[in-house]
């Protein structure tokens, strides 16, 4: 349902609010570690959610990503899924045709509206606050 970016992109946002949370920065290396992501990818996509307001990047010997700890629950699912996708979720095809719609739908037209739906307001309703829950207490975790 997501693209890889953005599945990147989720879970790099919730380890950098995790440490946020103890007022930590961390680096490219420990969150592509964290996530079990290659680094120069997440390099690419920690960079697009720097430049929409996701979060924060500083250079040098004490530098790393962030969250302004008051923002924490204020993003979105949502947020971070628009950064790197855009909207395309809430409008692709079930079966991956360029056009779906009402007017020439797919046969999977009808119920995949209903999940998109659903989908759209579950990211709109859940905050990176939520994800870092479970993994602080270990009930959740990043990688496997």
């Amino acid at each position: 349902m997501f693209s890889k970016a953005c599945e990147y992109g989720i879970k790099a946002s919730t380890y950098i609010a995790l440490k946020s949370l103890e007022e930590k920065r961390v680096s490219l290396k420990e969150i592509s570690s964290e996530i079990d992501s290659p680094m120069a990818f997440t390099a690419k996509i920690l960079h697009q959610l720097a430049k929409n307001d996701i979060l924060v990047s500083a250079k040098g010997p004490s530098g790393g990503f962030q969250i302004q700890k008051d923002r924490i629950e204020s993003i979105k699912l949502a947020d971070i899924v628009y950064a790197i996708d855009g909207d395309s979720v809430y409008k692709g095809c079930a079966l991956g045709f360029n056009e779906c719609n009402a007017n020439k739908p797919c046969p999977l037209h009808d119920k995949f509206v209903v999940i998109r739906d659903e989908l759209k307001k579950m990211l709109q309703n859940t905050s990176l606050f939520e994800l870092t829950e479970g993994l602080e207490v270990g009930l959740t975790f990043l990688k496997r």
